[in-house]
């Protein structure tokens, strides 16, 4: 069972596109749901209204869906949701039990999470494997992380007390960036899953938009001689092995007009990138 959560777990839109890519890839087909008035405070995630035909308004209610595929011979249950507000416990129970009546060996979850890392080079994976040999296998830099949790943590907790075995994979992003769809992390998410699950997907398509994203951001930023500096100084931090810097090691660039900048710029695009 693969499971990402749009919210606070979910960097650039990373973990929710990179599940959602990847469910298209599988031609996943839905199959059940979790009744959103249970779990979530609905001044918070808000319903949204949309006109069909040009005339009925219809509600469109927060989805917690889940999603079935075979590739390859195995079977893979994909599940989206928005991060819940309430009842964390029984919403992992419910998605849990889920897991349990389709006899799901695994739980893999995805999360993004913002960092001091550049647009350009590798994007870094970490996360936690239930074995050594796992968490080698896919390269994976443990991370070190304390402090609050999202449902992602409480998930987890929830499957290891159950006795099933879970892989956590978490994509940093960049944190200068506006608050937009990230392919490139996406795509590295969507690679990791690939390789641990040995289920093959076509990445082209999310490649291309990786690669779209990052020359637009790149112009953007070579454009903004302050940020250009700052980004220049990550990636040596990066080529130098150092696990980043520290955001007091170097003035991080300020102002309206770079986040104006990034957002005219990916707003332009017309969605180019969501690769959805």
């Amino acid at each position: 069972m693969l499971c990402a959560f749009r919210g606070w777990s979910d960097g650039g839109e990373a973990a929710s596109l990179a599940a959602t890519y990847l469910a298209d890839q599988w031609h996943a087909r839905p199959f059940a749901r979790l009744d959103p008035e249970e779990f979530f405070d609905f001044q918070v995630t808000r319903p949204t209204v949309r006109l069909t035909d040009g005339v009925s308004r219809v509600i469109d209610w927060p989805l917690c869906e889940f999603a079935e595929a075979t590739v390859a011979g195995r079977s893979v249950v994909v599940f989206t949701a928005p991060e819940p507000s309430v009842r964390w416990k029984a919403f992992c129970s419910a998605t849990l039990a889920v897991a349990g009546e389709l006899g799901s060996g695994l739980l893999v979850t995805l999360g993004a999470f913002l960092a001091d890392v550049p647009h350009r080079g590798e994007v870094p994976v970490v996360g936690s494997a239930f074995d050594e040999d796992t968490a080698e296998r896919l390269g994976l830099g443990r991370s070190r992380y304390e402090g609050p949790t999202g449902i992602v943590g409480v998930l987890h907790d929830s499957a290891n007390r159950l006795g099933l075995r879970s892989v956590s994979l978490w994509a940093a992003v960049p944190h200068y960036l506006p608050p937009a769809s990230n392919p490139k992390a996406a795509l590295a998410l969507a690679r990791r899953v690939s390789a641990l699950l040995g289920i093959p997907v076509e990445t082209n398509r999310l490649a291309s938009a990786a690669t779209e994203w990052e020359r637009g951001v790149s112009q953007i930023v070579d454009e903004n001689e302050e940020l250009s500096e700052y980004v220049e100084g990550l990636e040596e931090a990066a080529a130098n092995g150092s696990e980043g810097m520290k955001l007091a090691d170097q003035p991080v660039p300020s102002g309206d007009a770079i986040a104006a900048e990034l957002e005219r710029f990916l707003r332009e695009q017309g969605g180019s990138g969501s690769a959805g």
